[in-house]
Formats: structure tokens, C-alpha cells, sequence
């Protein structure tokens, strides 16, 4: 699928990059006292990837990280694939080394991309694609009422239409009224050819995941590719959309009815290739953690780098690369507050020369101070 092509000499040379690089001190990283990579997922025999997972804390105080683990031969996207967990009792440092199967695959090509959440009412939420052809992907939730031990029977989140539905893992949040809302990108429908411009939707539902909604089109009136969306409340009740977009920039629209309808896309302050982002809250604050590719003039998906905004995106402060490297190619990215003081980034990290671009996940565990310094 067109999901992960390169767009290559697609982008337009930007004059200058709004926000500078700051490459984090190689042996301050090596020493453990800044970002640390605690798990290291790396293809093997029969698992030639894993990628696209995301987090959720446990009431027994244990972190769980679902993934996709690709379990044949390819790493193609629509390679077989079902979703594994490893656990953590320490906050994070240590995880356990063998993988359970949390969910076998159960669509006709895989099942991928994972978003945890507590839900509304303190159930956990196991929201992921399941992909059954090139023109049938939509996103399903599972619950889990015994802190997933077990898993309820799928419910679909798209009823209302049909087509290849795109929801990045670490996607779907909970309002403060408790609606949860993604935003999706279809990029086919039946009788149709896959499309690079995304057509896109956000879906919300307000009894807990049981049923969904679908919001009205965003508008996209110049046409330019968008993939990938995500979302995030501001104080005022409005929802941010911020979308993976052509034209060297992230692309914005905003949400003034809960994520009924939506303003046509804008271009943000956020410097981009075609890659996704990652905005979440920092819990204790009013602050917002953006985690990226600091990079506008390529389609090279490298450095990872963090940024907090004081106002909500107007401006980015404490710009800092967790992971430089030229050669990694460094997306798909979950963010999660462990603690107070303490978060976990998980990523896709393979090597552009060893080719193993989206076929490795890292997990680094960073102190919330070090985002700030």
C-alpha cells in the first residue's frame, strides 16, 4: 500500500528550518542519564517486524506494551501480523523477554497499529486496524474489564462506511466530558484506486466504545496529501487535528463541536516530512510534549525530536533530538507518562542501509526533567 512509500524529491527546499537542531551529547546518552533504550524489539526468523504499539499502566503496577509482531516471511504492511505484549515492574527499566500473544491475527491480511486507554469507566480500551484487504481496514476495539487478562468480543468503530481506514497507534483519546475520539485518513473504497490524499474523518462515541459517529469531512480545498491524523483537546473545548502532510509542514484543523465538524486544514509551525507526529498533554501541566522528525527538507525520517509548547502549539520551546542518528528511521511513536517523573517513548527505529526501516521497535524510557533542560 501507499501508506509507507517514499516520497522522494517530493519536497520543496525550505529556506530555513523553523526549529534548530540540538543533538543530545552522545556520552551523556550512553551513561543512562539522559534517554535510555530500555527494549530493543529487532527482527528475527519468522519475525521480520515489529512496530506500531503503544502503552497502558496496570493496576497491579505492572506497564504493558502491545505491538504488532509480523510472524511470516515479509514486513509488508499487509503481511500476517497479530498483536504481542511485554511487561514491565519496574517503571519501565526492565521488560519481560518473551512475547505473549495478546490477540491472534483475525483479519484476512493482519491486524496492526495498537492504542491503549482507560476508558471512561476505568475499563481498559484496545483499539487496532484490522485489515482484510486493500480496500477493507477499519479500526476495532476490544475492552478488557480484568486489566487484560481478557478481552471482550471486537467492535467495529467505522459502520457507516466502507474503504481502507488508516488510525495510527497512540491515536485515540478520552475528552474531559469522557467522549473518545479518533481521527482516521481513507485512503480507498471499494471499485476505487488507493489514493495519497486521505480523506479525513474523526470518530467519536460517547457510551464507552460501544458506538461511533463519524464526523463530517475535514475540508482540504488545496488538495495536498494528508495521512495519518491525530488529536488533542485545548483548554477552550476545541479539538486540534494535526495531520501528516505534504509541502514540507504538519497540517492543523480545528474542531469548535466536540469533533462534529471540522475547519479546513491550515499549515502549522511544525517543520515535517511526510512522516507522523505525535502531540500529547504532559500530565501535572499545561504543557504539550510534541515528539517528530525535525526535518522539512527531505523525506528522511530522522532526527527524533522533542519540543514542548507553553500555548498550545503557538510556539516550541526546549527543542532536543532523543535520537540523531542519520541512518534510523524513526516514527510511529507512542508517548506515556509512567509516573510523575518519568515517560516511555516506543518507535519504529530500523536502519535505512540495513533495510530494516520499520522492522525494529525501540523503547526509551526518559525523565521528564531531561525535556525540559
Amino acid at each position: 500500500m501507499f501508506i509507507r512509500i517514499l516520497f522522494t524529491n517530493f519536497f520543496l527546499m525550505i529556506t530555513g528550518i523553523l526549529f534548530a537542531q540540538t543533538p543530545v551529547n552522545q556520552k551523556q546518552i550512553d551513561s543512562g542519564k539522559y534517554p535510555e533504550t530500555v527494549l530493543k524489539l529487532s527482527p528475527s526468523e519468522n519475525n521480520p517486524r515489529n512496530s506500531e504499539g503503544d502503552f497502558v499502566n496496570l493496576k497491579d503496577g505492572r506497564i504493558l506494551f502491545v505491538y504488532t509482531r509480523y510472524n511470516q516471511k515479509s514486513a509488508d504492511d499487509n503481511a500476517p501480523a497479530f498483536l504481542a505484549g511485554r511487561y514491565s515492574n519496574d517503571g519501565g527499566k526492565t521488560w519481560t523477554q518473551k512475547d505473549d500473544v495478546i490477540l491472534p491475527n483475525e483479519g484476512g491480511m493482519n491486524i496492526m497499529s495498537v492504542s491503549l486507554l482507560r476508558l471512561q469507566n476505568d475499563d481498559i480500551g484496545m483499539f487496532y486496524l484490522k485489515k482484510n484487504s486493500g480496500i477493507d481496514c477499519i479500526p476495532m476495539l476490544r475492552i478488557s474489564k480484568d486489566e487484560a487478562k481478557s478481552w471482550s468480543n471486537a467492535i467495529p468503530c467505522i459502520t457507516d462506511k466502507k474503504g481502507y481506514f488508516v488510525l495510527n497507534n497512540d491515536r485515540v483519546i478520552k475528552l474531559k466530558d469522557g467522549r473518545l475520539i479518533m481521527a482516521v485518513a481513507r485512503h480507498c473504497v471499494p471499485g476505487g484506486e488507493d489514493k495519497a490524499v486521505g480523506d479525513l474523518f474523526s470518530y467519536y462515541s460517547d457510551d464507552n466504545g460501544q458506538t461511533w459517529t463519524s464526523s463530517a469531512q475535514v475540508p482540504n480545498p488545496k488538495g495536498i496529501v494528508t495521512q495519518e491524523p491525530g488529536l488533542i483537546e485545548m483548554r477552550d473545548g476545541r479539538i486540534m487535528m494535526y495531520i501528516r502532510a505534504s509541502g514540507g509542514w504538519q497540517q492543523l484543523s480545528f474542531s469548535n463541536d466536540l469533533g462534529k465538524t471540522w475547519s479546513p486544514i491550515e499549515k502549522s509551525n511544525i517543520v515535517s516530512p511526510i512522516s507522523p507526529a505525535t502531540i500529547e498533554k504532559i500530565p501535572g501541566t499545561r504543557d504539550w510534549l510534541l515528539v517528530w522528525n525535525n526535518n522539512g527538507k527531505s523525506d528522511r525520517r530522522t532526527p527524533l525530536t522533542s519540543a514542548i509548547s507553553k500555548d498550545e502549539g503557538k510556539t516550541w520551546k526546549h527543542i532536543k533530538n532523543i535520537n540523531g542518528d542519520p541512518d534510523l528511521w524513526l516514527c510511529y511513536i507512542a508517548i506515556h507518562f509512567v509516573d510523575k517523573k518519568h515517560l516511555l517513548l516506543g518507535y519504529c527505529a530500523g536502519s535505512q542501509s540495513k533495510n530494516t526501516y520499520l522492522s525494529v521497535t525501540d523503547v526509551t524510557l526518559l525523565k521528564k526533567s531531561w525535556l525540559y533542560k
